[in-house]
Formats: structure tokens, sequence, C-alpha cells
């Protein structure tokens, strides 16, 4: 029988949630979630965010994309990272038949983390080693390190402890002539020019008005976009995700090489997740020495590091530098199981 790739349409979703769960993954089946996921159009992508390879009419293998772009001096890539990548048990190479057929609309395809599975699959595929995104976190309310312990709270132990040397480790909150305020998708011309850019041995992924539009209207974790100002004028940003008991930092930036002025911009969002009194700790990722580093000072700890990876185009290079991603850049912004998950 005859294999055809095309993209998936809302009448794909019941197999696709099947070959998504057939794989061991934990797919959301509420059809709003998986219409912004897949379907929903985006002004900042008017191309298909999802792809079915089909046997006959059946699908047996699915991936998604995130879609973005990064730039290195004149030279502008389109790129993919491929979520929700399952094939049917027993479908051998029709996952990476797949995962090509996407690899060939973009300038470079970006894998962060993965099953032992997909690990071991990805180097076959051309992905290449670009570095990895280590998990920081820091604990705000410790003693809610025990919510959800039940009748062994002593296994909440080192985690509680964990979070006690987080929070002593803390700095002090940023100073008063940074200013925060939270912006909705109607305010989005306000951020002006004060998005990432690459330099000094970073790529950085693009941001857009377009591209928070999408993910400020998500409907699987709630996200709140805050302009950072320092004299009056915007100089960066922060963008929260609300999962239980936890706020991530999903994406952030601020438009300086300073230190300090990252330490700020982490201190301003601990200082925002902390309003949520049922929130117990904040993460986030970095990937490049500088946001790390303002993670560090402001008391977050390094929990795990998530090996990234590059596959580029045949004519395409290797991001030059550090490779800069986010939470945002793929699904780990909005992924959670409806319970606590204390990353700590």
């Amino acid at each position: 029988m005859s294999r055809s790739i095309r993209p998936s349409t809302p009448a794909d979703a019941a197999a696709i949630v099947a070959l998504l769960a057939q794989a061991g993954l934990r797919p959301h089946t509420e059809p709003e979630h998986l219409d912004w996921k897949y379907w929903r159009p985006r002004s900042d992508w008017p191309g298909p965010r999802s792809f079915v390879l089909t046997e006959g009419t059946a699908p047996i293998a699915h991936a998604a994309i995130v879609p973005g772009a990064w730039s290195s001096g004149s030279r502008r890539a389109s790129v993919f990272h491929a979520i929700d990548w399952a094939a049917r048990p027993g479908e051998a190479g029709a996952g990476a038949m797949l995962m090509k057929a996407i690899g060939s609309q973009a300038g470079a395809l970006i894998a962060i983390g993965g099953s032992a599975d997909t690990l071991a699959i990805l180097p076959h595929l051309g992905f290449r080693a670009a570095g990895a995104a280590t998990l920081y976190v820091r604990t705000l309310r410790p003693l809610r390190l025990f919510d959800g312990a039940g009748r062994a709270p002593w296994r909440a132990l080192p985690r509680f402890v964990r979070g006690v040397a987080g929070v002593v480790a803390a700095c002090a909150p940023a100073a008063p002539e940074w200013r925060v305020r939270r912006i909705s998708a109607e305010g989005l011309e306000q951020m002006g020019g004060a998005l990432p850019v690459s330099g000094r041995g970073t790529t950085a992924l693009e941001r857009s008005a377009a591209l928070f539009a999408h993910w400020l209207a998500c409907p699987i974790a709630p996200l709140r976009l805050y302009l950072l100002k320092r004299a009056g004028r915007v100089r960066g940003y922060f963008l929260l995700a609300s999962a239980p008991a936890q706020v991530r930092i999903a994406d952030c930036w601020v438009d300086s090489e300073e230190p300090a002025d990252w330490r700020a911009l982490i201190a301003c969002a601990v200082a925002e997740a902390r309003l949520d009194t049922q929130v117990a700790e904040v993460v986030g990722w970095a990937s490049d020495p500088l946001h790390a580093g303002a993670f560090k000072a402001c008391g977050f700890l390094a929990r795990e590091a998530t090996p990234v990876q590059v596959r580029p185009s045949r004519g395409s290079a290797m991001p030059p530098g550090t490779l800069r991603v986010q939470m945002l850049d793929n699904d780990a912004a909005y992924l959670h199981r409806g319970r606590n998950e204390f990353w700590t």
C-alpha cells in the first residue's frame, strides 16, 4: 500500500492522539488544545504545523513543529523544532521518513532533549550537538514542596533542603529604577525593538509581536507577558507560564550584555512569580553563560542539562556560536500533568 505525507487536519485528531498514546507519550486530547498547537492560524507562520505519514488513508506517523528563525549577519534561516513525533509500533523508518520530509522545508531542525530512543535516532538523521539547555530552579515557598507527598513526607526532604539552600543564596531584589508592566496581546506594539538579537558568539532565535500573540492565546497553560523598563525606556521583557504550583520563565530578554542587567531581569521575573501565593517554585532554561550566570546569582539551582541538537538542511550551516534556546522554543512552556511536578 502506498505511503504519502500531508499536512494533518482536525479530522485526524483521534488518529494522532492514538499514535502518541501508543508511543508512550501523554497527548493532549482536548480539541481546543490540539487546535491551538496544530491548526489555529498564526500570522507569523502561514504554513502547516502538523504532518502525518499515511498508508493508504490511515495515519501511521505524526510530527508537529514549533516554527522559528535565526539570523546571523545577513543570513537568515527558518528553523523548526519537532514535537509530538511518533509512529505506529512496528512501522520501522516511518518516523525518520516524516522527519526528513519536514526538515526539507526549513533551513534547520532543532531538537531539545527527547526520549532515550529519540536521542539514539537523531544522530542517524543528521543532527549534530549544539550545546545544552540547563534547567534552573528556585524555590519560593519551601514548605509547599511537601504538597502531594501524602503518607511519605520524608521523600520530599531532599527537595526541601535544596529549596531552602536556594532561598538563602538568593540575591537582593532588582534596584527600584527597574520597573515592570504587564501587557496583553492588544499592547504588543509597546515592545518596540526590545527583542532578542544575535551577537558576541550567541545565536538567538527570533521573536515578534505575532509570535507572542499566539502564545498569549495558549489554552493549555496561562501565559503572562511583562515589559521591563529602566529610565522610562523598554529594555526587555519576560514571559511567565503557570503550571500547578509552579511558574516557568518561558522566555526573557534584556538588551544588554551586562551581568547586572540580566540579574535585574531575572529578579523582576521572580518578584512577579512570587505574587501567586500558590506557587512553590519558579523555573527556567539557560543555554548561554550570561543567562545562566543571572540565574545562579538570583539563587537558582542547576538541576539538569538537556542536549540541544541541530540538523541543518543541505546548503545550510550550523548556527555560529552558542545557540540560545528557551522553553518557548518547544513545548516545555506548557507541558504539565495537571498536578504538582516539583523540579527543585
